[in-house]
């Protein structure tokens, strides 16, 4: 077999892996999903009357017109708190010996990572689908997206899954317990909640507005808002993708590189 056969059969080997892992340990993943879920109703039925009158600039409460505005930012912030789980299964494998024996057999080095970045990739895009029929199930609606701008939507989804995902390996692999892994992760859930998730950036304290505003997370929402409701993204769309592609070259150079390293 040619090397980049060996490449595929062991990656799709190490995918299945990490699949049925998340089956056969589901509760990490339902915590993680429960909570946009639980912040998607909260901030829509408690909050939902206000946030849009404050919004609306005088013309009073329309609680339709929040859900259109805060389901974007919710479901980045699903993906967000999906790859947390990533961090904690890498940091799993890393302290509890597998990677050591996988060391000593023949298989591609990288189908490891591989496994595991596709693995979470494909558990982000499932989240972001439950919760977004949630989403269509209390109200939401994208009348004005054409088919070309929710396939854009889906893309920059899985853009930004791919990223984080890169990141939270990282973060996984230098972590020596799970519960460190999970902790160095939660950037990734805290930075969509101080992003334009909510509110839009200039309804902030001006001191507020830049830590929201230079962040990966708000042009991302702010492409994502538009793709869906179909209005314009302006330069936000540029801004999205490259901070994706930032994201993903450092993940992957600072995971490659951890992966490599010569256990001690």
């Amino acid at each position: 077999m040619s090397s980049l056969s060996l490449a595929v059969r062991d990656s799709n080997t190490m995918l299945r892996r990490n699949l049925l892992h998340a089956r056969r340990y589901p509760s990490l993943t339902l915590n993680l999903l429960l909570t946009p879920i639980v912040l998607l109703l909260l901030f829509v039925y408690v909050f939902g009357d206000v946030m849009s009158a404050g919004m609306g600039g005088g013309g009073g409460a329309d609680r339709s017109a929040y859900i259109a505005y805060v389901v974007p930012g919710i479901l980045m912030m699903t993906i967000g708190g999906t790859v947390v789980g990533t961090a904690v299964s890498v940091s799993n494998d890393m302290t509890e010996g597998i990677i050591a024996r996988f060391r000593t057999v023949a298989i591609h080095r990288g189908s490891v990572l591989i496994g595991h970045v596709v693995g979470s990739v494909l558990q982000c895009i499932a989240s972001v689908v439950l919760v977004g029929a949630v989403a269509v199930a209390i109200g939401f609606r994208s009348t004005n997206a054409t088919a070309l701008e929710w396939l854009a939507a889906l893309g920059l989804l899985a853009l930004v899954a791919l990223a984080l995902t890169w990141i939270a390996v990282g973060m996984g692999m230098i972590s020596p317990n799970a519960e460190a892994a999970s902790n160095n992760a939660l950037p990734l859930v805290v930075l969509p909640l101080i992003s334009s998730a909510f509110v839009p950036v200039e309804a902030m304290p001006g001191w507020f507005q830049p830590i929201a505003e230079y962040q990966p997370f708000t042009p991302a929402i702010e492409t994502l808002r538009g793709l869906l409701l179909g209005t314009e993204i302006g330069y936000n769309g540029w801004l999205a993708v490259a901070w994706c592609l930032a994201l993903s070259a450092l993940g992957y150079t600072w995971s490659k590189s951890t992966f490599n390293r010569d256990p001690k």
